[in-house]
């Protein structure tokens, strides 16, 4: 472990090169995640999804995801905060990263990152590691400055991978804020509309809107975040379908049925089948 602070407000933040050693926080379920390859490869899997990650690529996840490190074949940085340590919906003014690096969907974010933001992130973490050898009272608002300095840096990061500038800038702002309202509402609003009125648009300009940047449908976004919750519940708790199907707002267990193998081309008994026979862990419900 490089560093961890533990507040008294139990808020939590550490930056290791050995979180696949590190038990408890591998347990911890309410940890947001930086995981950059510094050098070599790093292979891992994030809600039974593989990855293999190379030097200079980060990806950033919220609690929510399932990440297991497979194998690690160089150096790798992981940055790990809490809620209770800085809340990005509670600052999201400030970093306007919640529904962009962090989402709830198994669609994760993935930069690959040039020589300069390289070397800009390394001066963040140089200072991070400064910061967190001062022992006085002032040490935490500091990490928590860094952090703020940090996030803000990937989200620029990503805003430059995705075009955006201050011509779209407002576009950007509105899609940010639907994944952000899908990510809090999908279980009860399923549909495009629910999500227009909110944002005081139409279905039309939302879909036009994603289009113009080359996302997926507004539907599409909205499916994807409810197939992910499921098959997390599906993999990791021992509720049933039946269950399952209410915790997400369909009507009855057929209705779920037909939208997992809608998304997925396959039953939801085999699925959790196929996470049985690769003894995939379990939490309690």
């Amino acid at each position: 472990m490089d560093y961890q602070l533990n507040t008294r407000l139990n808020g939590n933040i550490a930056m290791t090169s050995r979180f696949h050693e590190s038990k408890p926080l591998q347990r911890d379920k309410t940890l947001y995640k930086f995981l950059w390859v510094q050098g070599g490869t790093l292979t891992v899997e994030v809600d039974h999804i593989p990855m293999k990650l190379e030097k200079d690529e980060i990806i950033t996840l919220t609690p929510l995801h399932h990440l297991d490190i497979k194998e690690v074949e160089g150096e790798y940085l992981a940055f790990v905060f809490n809620s209770n340590f800085y809340c990005i919906y509670g600052h999201d003014d400030e970093v306007s990263c919640n529904g962009f690096l962090f989402y709830g969907s198994s669609r994760v974010m993935r930069l690959k990152l040039s020589e300069e933001q390289s070397s800009n992130l390394r001066d963040i973490v140089r200072i991070f590691r400064q910061e967190s050898a001062v022992n006085d009272n002032l040490r935490e608002e500091m990490l928590r400055i860094v952090l703020k300095r940090f996030i803000i840096t990937c989200t620029r990061i990503a805003r430059t991978r995705f075009g955006v500038g201050r011509e779209n800038e407002q576009t950007f702002d509105v899609i940010r804020r639907f994944y952000v309202l899908v990510d809090s509402n999908f279980r009860e609003k399923k549909q495009v509309r629910d999500y227009a009125d909110m944002l005081c648009r139409s279905p039309k300009t939302l879909s036009n809107l994603f289009a113009a940047c080359g996302l997926p449908s507004p539907l599409r976004v909205i499916h994807e975040r409810t197939e992910a919750e499921a098959k997390r519940l599906l993999l990791y708790t021992r509720k049933s379908a039946k269950e399952i199907g209410s915790i997400l707002g369909f009507e009855d267990v057929a209705a779920f049925s037909r939208f997992f193998k809608k998304m997925t081309g396959g039953s939801v008994s085999d699925y959790r089948k196929q996470a049985q026979r690769e003894e995939l862990p379990t939490v309690m419900e």
